[in-house]
């Protein structure tokens, strides 16, 4: 069964846009995420503190006209004055530090380590407008019942490091697009808060230390002011419930940034595997997941590199060489195999190469050998080497064949009729033979190439001088044929025995049957 294939957000969300859209776009984006989370986050928590300094935590109640002036004026402006400060100013002052991100040029080391703390310094500064408030409130409860200091300083801290929390990891992800343009300039060594590890420590901090101490204070404070059970319980419940719902928010925000990272490098993966080198994730991770994403990132550089050196190779030697010597670089040496060879000759290279501009018998070559590797490789086998106006073709090694003979013979077919149709202005002798062979890398140490030797290159090289003179441009040995299937070697009929150029001993020819070698 298939794999799913997953469609992956760039930056691991698609609210958070693509990372080639236009900068202004990217900008209103970027801000409207940041401004909005911080307002929310800051609301909320301020209605949290209200709710439970009033109605949870027990205490002095503070609902009486004695704190009118604090409760009605103060904390409305105080808040309002937060939000505004600490939502809208905050995010403009952020993104002025991120000036060059909005210019669309590389940052300075200097301007990738703000970019990177950013979310840090971000949450600092909303802490500082909480801490402000706790000193604020604390004072203006105090003066008036000093019995509400407990509370009302324990319920601000409690919120304000929570909130704090939530400021951090929104700020972080509204400021993915810039944390990835700034990793491009590379990874830092020392991650942001302590790397992953920080990130979890952090969610468990705020979603479980926090309630739980919490629960701890209100338990010491029974002691020395008693409340009823009733009271207690009511307490219990709402800071506990309260502490699941953050920190279940907490851990989904934080598995969310984890996951992200991992799913991108999941999709290259599978496009990878689908054969889509040109793959790259973006890195916007500045833990060690940014890490995984760039390592992703130089894997796929090294399939790219591979890729190109196994094309760039292959076009110089034969795919299946080239494949063959990228799996398993082999020395020198080679073993006997049963081959069949074709080599192709053109007839009067030499006048044709006097008659004509160099450029131009370039180009008659080119077409002329276009024909003869698209007929050798359709039929299994691959050209070893260019001679000149001349061509070897080897059938069964360095991968094996079945059929190597008949392979050879219906390629020497095909070829010279599509010859004869499509490079007219010359003619070339073509040999088919079959045998045993040496195949194998032949040469020195420092440089060698993977080629055949053996009685049947040669024979195939005076078969094609041979080839010339008869009709048809064709001639094989006729063992060639009888080693070739039945349906392969009804095409061909035997010819006259001959004594080749350098043999001694005689070959009987053959030749493809006229019809066949016309309408092939």
């Amino acid at each position: 069964m298939p794999a799913r294939r997953h469609r992956t957000a760039p930056l691991g969300s698609a609210i958070l846009g693509e990372p080639a859209e236009p900068i202004r776009r990217q900008r209103i984006r970027i801000q409207s995420l940041l401004t909005l989370s911080l307002i929310g986050t800051h609301l909320v928590g301020a209605l949290i503190v209200a709710a439970l300094i009033n109605v949870v935590i027990p205490g002095p109640s503070v609902l009486t006209s004695d704190f009118l002036v604090v409760t009605a004026i103060l904390a409305p402006v105080y808040v309002f004055s937060a939000v505004v400060i600490g939502s809208v100013f905050g995010t403009r002052a952020a993104l002025r530090r991120l000036r060059w991100a909005l210019e669309n040029r590389p940052p300075t080391p200097q301007e990738q380590r703000v970019a990177l703390r950013m979310p840090w310094r971000t949450t600092l500064q909303q802490g500082a407008l909480w801490f402000i408030g706790l000193i604020l409130f604390t004072i203006g409860f105090g003066v008036i019942d000093p019995q509400t200091i407990p509370k009302v300083a324990l319920t601000i801290t409690l919120a304000g490091i929570t909130v704090c929390g939530f400021a951090y990891m929104f700020t972080d992800f509204a400021l993915r697009p810039i944390a990835a343009r700034a990793l491009e300039a590379g990874i830092p060594r020392r991650p942001r808060l302590a790397g992953t590890t920080g990130r979890v420590m952090l969610a468990w901090t705020l979603g479980s230390a926090v309630p739980i101490v919490g629960l701890i204070f209100i338990a010491v404070f029974s002691f020395i002011r008693p409340v009823t059970s009733t009271r207690l319980a009511v307490t219990i419940f709402a800071i506990g419930g309260l502490g699941l719902l953050t920190g279940s928010l907490l851990m989904f925000l934080t598995i969310r940034s984890t996951i992200a990272p991992i799913e991108s490098v999941r999709a290259g993966m599978q496009r990878i595997e689908a054969g889509r080198f040109d793959t790259a994730v973006i890195v916007y991770d500045g833990t060690e997941l940014g890490q995984l994403q760039t390592g992703f990132n130089r894997m796929a550089e090294g399939l790219r590199e591979r890729e190109r050196l196994r094309e760039v190779f292959g076009k110089h030697v034969g795919r299946d060489v080239a494949d063959a010597a990228l799996a398993e670089p082999g020395g020198l040496g080679g073993e006997e195999r049963d081959v069949a060879v074709l080599f192709v000759d053109i007839v009067g290279s030499t006048a044709l190469a006097a008659s004509h501009p160099p450029t131009e018998v370039v180009a008659l070559l080119n077409r002329f050998f276009a024909v003869v590797v698209d007929e050798v490789h359709a039929a299994g086998g691959f050209v070893n080497k260019f001679e000149g106006d001349a061509a070897l073709a080897i059938f069964g090694a360095p991968v094996d064949l079945d059929n190597a003979a008949g392979c050879a013979l219906g390629a020497a077919r095909r070829m010279a009729s599509r010859l004869a149709d499509e490079v007219p202005e010359c003619r070339a002798g073509i040999g088919v033979t079959a045998g045993r062979a040496v195949a194998g890398n032949i040469g020195a140490q420092e440089r060698f190439e993977y080629t055949v030797i053996g009685d049947p290159v040669n024979e195939a090289a005076r078969l094609s001088d041979l080839a010339k003179t008869v009709p048809g441009y064709v001639a094989a040995s006729a063992r060639t044929v009888e080693l070739a299937p039945e349906d392969e070697g009804s095409l061909w009929e035997p010819g006259q025995e001959v004594v080749l150029r350098g043999r001694t001993e005689p070959t009987r020819l053959a030749v493809p049957r006229r019809a066949q070698l016309s309408t092939s």
